[in-house]
C-alpha cells in the first residue's frame, strides 16, 4: 500500500483512490511472489533452513494456510511467526474506531455497519501499520474462551442501558480484535480441549459464538500455531478436528552443523561493546563451545524428547566471554583472550537448559 494512501482520511476517498480489499492470506501470497521474483531474502536472519523449513514455510504461504509450526524449544518458531508481518502491506484502511479493524469495503461489526449507514461516505478512515497487525497468546491452562472469542460485558450494559438480548453487550476477545492480523498462539497443546474447540468454527466457516449470540463474523486471520512434541505426552495435545483444520503442520529442527550454529550464536548473544573490545575469542574457542552443544543433543545421558535449545549455546556464549572479561578486571588487564579454563564459566547457562535421563526413575 503506497504511503500516499495515507492522505486518505475519508471513505469517498477510499472509493475514489481505486482502493480493493484484501485478505491477509492474499496480502502475504502476493508480497512473497513479489519477494521470491525479485530474489530477496524472505524469512531474514533465520540461519539453518533454507532448504527445509522455509521453502515449506512459502508453499504453505502461497496455499493461504493456517500454520502449525512443529518443534523443540528454540528452534526460531516464534521468530518464524514475527518475521511474517514483513510480508503484509505496510500499511490497510480501517474504519475509524472498530474494535474489529473493519474493513471500510467490507463492515462487519455493528459499530461500522451504523458508522458507514449513517455517514455514509463521510464515513472517517484510519491507517493500520503492519507493525500493528501481530498479536500473540501464550497458551496456558487458565485460558478462557472469553480470552481468545469473548463475552457478555455487565459494565457496558449497564452503562448502555442495553438487554442481555442485545449484541451491543459483548466484549471481543483477542481473537476477534486481531481481524485481518496474523494471530500466533504459542504452546497450542497446552490450550484446554474445550478452548481448542472453540476455535473450529473460527478457523472453518467464519462465525463466532458468544453466550448464545451466533454472530456470522467472517474474520480474516492467518492463525500461526507452536507446538513441542513433548507437550504431547507431557501435558496435553491437540484434538484431531482442529489438527484437521490447521493447512500446514511444518517440522522445525537444531542447525545441522557447527558454521550454522556459530552464526545463530554470533547473531543472537547479547554483548556489551567494552566486553567485545577487552575479550578476543578465536575461533577455535566458538567452534569448542558449539561442540558441547552438538554432543549434548547426541548424548544417550541428556533426554532427546526435552531437546537442547538454541538458547543454550547463546547464554553460553555470553556467559564465555564475562568470564574472561572478569579475570581480565581482576587481573587489571587492558586486552585478554578467551582460555580454555574459562570454559568452567560456561557451566552454569547449561546447566538449567539440558535433562538428563535418569536411569531407573
Amino acid at each position: 500500500m503506497s504511503l500516499k494512501y495515507k492522505e486518505i482520511t475519508t471513505l469517498k476517498e477510499l472509493k475514489a483512490a481505486g482502493y480493493k480489499s484484501k485478505s491477509i492470506k492474499d496480502e502475504l501470497r502476493d508480497n512473497l511472489i513479489r519477494k521470491i521474483k525479485k530474489g530477496e531474502e524472505t524469512f531474514p536472519g533465520v540461519w539453518g533452513y533454507e532448504d527445509s523449513v522455509i521453502p515449506e514455510l512459502e508453499r504453505a504461504i502461497l496455499s493461504r494456510h493456517n500454520i502449525n509450526l512443529l518443534g523443540l524449544r528454540g528452534q526460531a518458531k516464534t521468530r518464524l511467526a514475527h518475521l511474517m508481518v514483513n510480508l503484509l502491506d505496510e500499511y490497510i484502511p480501517v474504519v475509524e474506531g472498530s474494535e474489529i479493524n473493519d474493513d471500510p469495503m467490507k463492515p462487519m461489526s455493528r459499530y461500522a455497519m451504523e458508522l458507514i449507514k449513517e455517514k455514509g461516505d463521510d464515513t472517517p478512515i484510519s491507517w493500520l501499520h503492519r507493525a500493528e497487525r501481530f498479536a500473540e497468546k501464550l497458551a496456558t491452562p487458565d485460558v478462557t474462551v472469553a480470552d481468545l472469542i469473548g463475552d457478555v460485558d455487565p459494565i457496558k450494559a449497564a452503562n448502555l442501558k442495553l438487554s442481555y438480548a442485545d449484541d451491543r453487550v459483548i466484549h471481543f476477545g483477542m481473537i476477534p480484535r486481531a481481524n485481518r492480523c496474523i494471530f500466533v498462539i504459542n504452546e497450542l497443546p497446552d490450550l484446554q480441549a474445550r478452548i481448542q474447540v472453540s476455535l473450529f468454527n473460527i478457523l472453518e466457516e467464519g462465525d463466532i459464538q458468544i453466550r448464545g449470540f451466533k454472530l456470522r463474523l467472517p474474520l480474516d486471520i492467518q492463525f500461526v500455531f507452536t507446538a513441542n512434541p513433548e507437550d504431547y505426552t507431557n501435558r496435553g495435545s491437540i484434538v484431531t478436528p482442529l489438527k484437521d483444520r490447521i493447512g500446514s503442520q511444518i517440522l522445525t529442527h537444531y542447525p545441522d552443523d557447527i558454521e550454522t550454529a556459530r552464526k545463530i550464536t554470533e547473531q543472537e548473544a547479547k554483548l556489551d561493546e567494552r566486553q567485545t573490545d577487552l575479550v578476543y575469542v578465536p575461533d577455535l574457542a566458538k567452534d569448542l563451545l558449539e561442540q558441547i552443544i552438538f554432543e549434548a543433543r547426541d548424548s544417550e545421558y541428556v533426554d532427546a524428547k526435552s531437546g537442547v535449545s538454541a538458547r543454550t549455546s547463546i547464554t553460553a556464549f555470553e556467559n564465555l566471554l564475562s568470564t574472561a572479561e572478569r579475570r581480565a578486571l581482576v587481573t587489571d588487564a587492558e586486552k585478554t583472550m578467551v582460555r580454555l579454563s574459562d570454559f568452567m564459566g560456561v557451566i552454569p547457562a547449561i546447566t538449567g537448559k539440558i535433562e538428563l535421563v535418569y536411569e531407573g526413575e
